[in-house]
């Protein structure tokens, strides 16, 4: 018998949730140190890619299709490029310490890899 640890009763249950929550935020935390001139570029647009990570899985899983379940998670995932481009262009412009793009690349990786491994497993 699983143990109640193990299991999913809802979204929040899940890992990669968890863990995006996290991300979104220390993407909004991180882009405090952005220019006043990215409140409106940068700052703006990685706060909606972030935000759109946990609200697309959890959007996904309260509906009632695998397949926009898989969807959903795809969204998120492609939100997850999105953040990973923006924190490049941040990183190119010298608006953040190494050590917050080190971070932020080892989260969007090993959050890549737990959506990936989750649409995997939907079928």
């Amino acid at each position: 018998m699983e143990s109640a640890k193990n299991t999913i009763r809802s979204f929040k249950d899940l890992i990669v949730w968890q863990r995006s929550m996290d991300l979104a935020v220390r993407i909004y935390r991180i882009t405090q140190k952005l220019p006043a001139s990215e409140q409106f570029g940068l700052t703006s647009q990685l706060r909606r890619a972030s935000v759109s990570i946990p609200s697309n899985i959890a959007e996904g899983y309260g509906r009632q299709s695998t397949g926009n379940y898989r969807q959903f998670l795809s969204i998120s995932r492609g939100s997850l490029m999105e953040i990973e481009t923006q924190i490049n262009i941040c990183d190119r412009l010298k608006y953040l310490a190494q050590s917050d793009t080190e971070n932020i690349f080892k989260e969007i990786t090993e959050i890549s890899k737990m959506l990936t491994s989750l649409i995997s497993k939907i079928k």
